[in-house]
């Protein structure tokens, strides 16, 4: 089967050769082809170029992209969508003034979420979650991780990547499970941290590990969560079942938890909401990529990453929605990209590199994911008519979304 788009406005994200990152400078350059043709066969991207060169297959389906816009779909490296019910209340509650850690301290927050999942049957929250992941497919990801975290029990984490194992079976785009069970210390734990983290290293990933539903394993390396110390416990705990490390950090406060994830092959850290110019050194040179979740500063009014700084002083970048019942209930990287652009200050080329090729790498799917490159997947976005593909950014609250296409077929 192929599949021809001829007359395309603007082709971006176009890679002649195997790019793993972009960085720095290197980030506000989009690669793109002006009135270009792209051929899918099967389900990868078989050639792209100039429409004056276009080729004349037989067989093929072709259709005429003029006007409109084909890039690689967002790849969301970091999400909590498996989860029961909502946090509609602790909204509100932050609107009267209180504060992410009033809520936390109120038993709200991540032991709420906990509390509703170990509540709800796994079938029930299968349902739940195959909604939230169809929803951002139509928003145009095409590649997704997902986290645990909301068990915080043996059973209610077995559960939540049991159904992350589930839309991995059922569903045709990547899905990358992390586990995150020490996502917050459980109440009957508040005062033993210690056999809480025998309970996370001694009983929850051998069974993991048996049943093969993880591949990266997470912590919330924050003050009143899990320190320094504590997560390089877990860390090193994962990597002995094969578990690379994608780690919560600097939310809230910079505790030297980045150089501790650099010198354990973290694949990536997450958040960095407060970032200090220590921390800039430590991410030089290193293999470890930052992830920002400007949505997540947009719905709680914390600061967001530090971008320009960050991109200024040379580092890679890569944009995430962290979609989960709290701090972000939306998984829209159209959303993402804009706000980026708009609160963070990164270019629409810098914002569409970090939601597509550094979210691939961010994810471990370089290889097959994250830019048009002949033998990649053919995961695309067709827009709608554009002036630009700057209208993406700029037209923030609107879908300019035509149709997602995952492995060679549209959704």
């Amino acid at each position: 089967m192929q599949t021809l788009f001829i007359n395309i406005k603007e082709l971006l994200q176009v890679r002649t050769t195997q790019i793993e990152i972009v960085s720095g400078s290197d980030m506000a350059i989009l690669p793109k082809i002006d009135n270009a043709y792209l051929l899918i066969k099967n389900d990868c991207i078989e050639d792209f170029g100039a429409m004056e060169n276009c080729p004349k297959p037989d067989n093929t389906e072709i259709i005429d992209a003029t006007g409109k816009v084909i890039l690689p779909t967002w790849v969301d490296s970091h999400t909590h969508i498996v989860y029961a019910g909502d946090r509609i209340q602790e909204f509100v509650d932050r609107i009267n003034g209180l504060s992410y850690e009033e809520i936390a301290n109120r038993g709200g927050g991540i032991l709420n979420s906990a509390k509703n999942l170990n509540e709800t049957s796994e079938e029930v929250i299968y349902e739940q979650s195959k909604l939230r992941l169809e929803e951002v497919m139509q928003l145009g990801t095409g590649a997704i991780e997902i986290k645990s975290g909301y068990g915080l029990t043996v059973e209610g984490e077995l559960k939540m990547l049991r159904v992350i194992k589930r839309l991995k079976e059922n569903y045709s785009l990547p899905i990358k499970a992390t586990f995150l069970g020490a996502h917050a210390f459980p109440a009957i734990y508040k005062e033993n941290h210690k056999a809480y983290i025998d309970l996370i290293i001694d009983e929850m990933l051998p069974k993991i590990a048996k049943e093969n539903l993880a591949d990266y394993i997470d912590a919330f390396l924050e003050t009143g969560y899990f320190s320094v110390e504590e997560t390089i416990k877990i860390m090193e705990a994962g990597k002995k079942y094969n578990l690379i490390p994608k780690i919560h950090v600097n939310q809230f406060t910079s505790i030297q938890g980045i150089k501790a994830c650099i010198e354990n092959e973290a694949l990536s850290v997450d958040h960095l909401e407060i970032v200090t110019d220590e921390d800039i050194e430590t991410l030089k040179n290193s293999k470890t990529i930052p992830v920002a979740l400007p949505s997540c500063s947009y719905f709680i009014s914390i600061p967001y990453t530090p971008a320009r700084k960050m991109i200024t002083a040379g580092l890679p970048l890569a944009l995430a929605t962290d979609y989960n019942p709290g701090t972000t209930p939306s998984g829209n990287m159209n959303f993402v990209v804009a706000t980026a652009c708009i609160k963070m200050r990164m270019t629409p080329e810098e914002a569409i590199n970090a939601a597509t090729i550094n979210g691939a790498y961010a994810m471990g799917i370089s290889k097959t994911h994250g830019s048009i490159t002949k033998g990649k997947k053919a995961n695309l976005i067709l827009t709608k008519p554009l002036t630009s593909y700057y209208q993406l950014p700029y037209e923030f609250g609107n879908n300019l979304i035509e149709k997602v296409m995952i492995n060679g077929a549209f959704i």
